[in-house]
């Protein structure tokens, strides 16, 4: 793939002395799912397939970006000492947002430079390619303008970019793990205080699919805001009684002891998913370390059934691919993963059946949805790096 990089960056800009290439993972968030913003934690891994960047430096403060993924656009170019969003710009704006707040907090980037970026997250699936993007652009100008900066510091620099520069209200899980990532680990991470634990990920004879529903996902962004306004409900009428900041710090007893104080049917739903999510990371975390992987692919299970049935965030697509994998002979687990409504979902099947667990779930998808669902092979790799 370096090759393939360097080839185009001199297709496009002409020359090819002092280039560098760096790539940048995609992620899956493997369990604990709409905890991240209830106080609890996450538990993502980053991916093999992301975003590929070779750079080069100019003399001047001029900067030239070509994405292979948006050829209709073609080469957009601005200037370091005008940093704006502007919509015609596109995805670079995600670059920019990253350059403005660098700049901003004293990072000294004095000279511009030729980009040429290659993605292979599939667009609209949810694994994150607009993060991925970010820290790509954030590790480059750590590396070539030598500003050491902290990666933790650098993953909080990115979900800034996203959340002032761009307008998109994401958490920091996504930057985290893309950032941090480490070969054959998942990261238990406390969204409240970033607090982070490698946790090997010894998959031996199974692999993870992920499994592309290719519905776009236009819910989600009302009934997101919508799920966190009846957890914030929730979370008010237990603190009456309650000494908690969030819905994350309670144990299941804790909870169902205290659930009556919740009025509302379906806000107690949601914030019994929000704390035995949460809980179910813990319990996956134990799992793993133990190499238990059949107790981890029941957790998948349950946290489907959970995101289904009392945060009801799936529909019909992801309950659809969801099902068909649990009824293969391949499968230890299956669940949707992101925020829902469309998007992907995550199975963990034995590797001599995946051949046949596309084909089959594959098969039945369309036979139900009308369309097809697309399938990828899902290896753990090292977050943010030059190659």
């Amino acid at each position: 793939m370096r090759e393939n990089i360097l080839k185009g960056f001199k297709k496009f800009f002409g020359y090819s002395e002092k280039v560098r290439t760096f790539f940048s993972p995609g992620r899956v968030n493997l369990i604990g799912e709409h905890t991240d913003y209830n106080g609890g934690n996450v538990f993502p891994c980053a991916l093999s397939f992301g975003t590929y960047g070779a750079v080069a430096l100019r003399e001047d403060k001029l900067v030239r970006m070509y994405s292979e993924n948006f050829t209709e656009i073609g080469v957009i170019e601005f200037n370091l000492d005008a940093i704006k969003y502007e919509k015609e710009h596109d995805w670079v704006n995600y670059p920019k947002g990253v350059l403005d707040v660098l700049m901003k907090n004293g990072y000294n980037i004095e000279r511009g430079f030729d980009a040429y970026i290659y993605g292979n997250i599939p667009n609209g699936a949810g694994l994150s390619s607009s993060a991925s993007l970010e820290l790509l652009i954030g590790v480059m100008m750590d590396e070539l303008f030598k500003l050491n900066i902290d990666r933790v510091q650098l993953v909080k620099y990115a979900q800034e970019a996203e959340n002032k520069f761009v307008g998109v209200n994401c958490g920091i899980m996504d930057q985290f793990a893309i950032g941090m990532g480490k070969k054959a680990h998942a990261i238990l991470l406390d969204c409240n205080n970033l607090n982070y634990s490698y946790v090997p990920l010894e998959l031996k004879d199974l692999i993870l699919v992920i499994g592309n529903t290719n519905k776009r996902r236009g819910l989600a962004d009302s009934k997101y805001n919508e799920r966190r306004s009846q957890c914030e409900t929730a979370l008010s009428e237990l603190q009456k009684i309650l000494n908690i900041k969030s819905l994350g710090e309670l144990s299941i007893e804790e909870f169902e002891s205290n659930k009556h104080l919740i009025n509302d049917e379906i806000n107690r739903k949601r914030a019994k998913h929000a704390v035995y999510e949460n809980q179910r990371t813990l319990k996956a975390k134990e799992a793993l370390n133990h190499g238990d992987l059949v107790t981890f692919g029941k957790l998948m299970n349950e946290s489907h059934i959970s995101l289904r049935d009392d945060y009801e965030v799936t529909g019909i697509e992801l309950d659809t691919l969801v099902e068909l994998a649990w009824s293969h002979e391949g499968t230890l687990g299956s669940r949707m993963t992101g925020a829902g409504f469309g998007g992907c979902t995550i199975s963990l099947v034995k590797k001599d059946k995946v051949e046949d667990f596309i084909s089959k779930v594959g098969q039945g998808y369309k036979e139900k949805i009308g369309y097809e669902a697309s399938f990828y092979i899902a290896n753990v790799g090292d977050g943010t790096r030059e190659i």
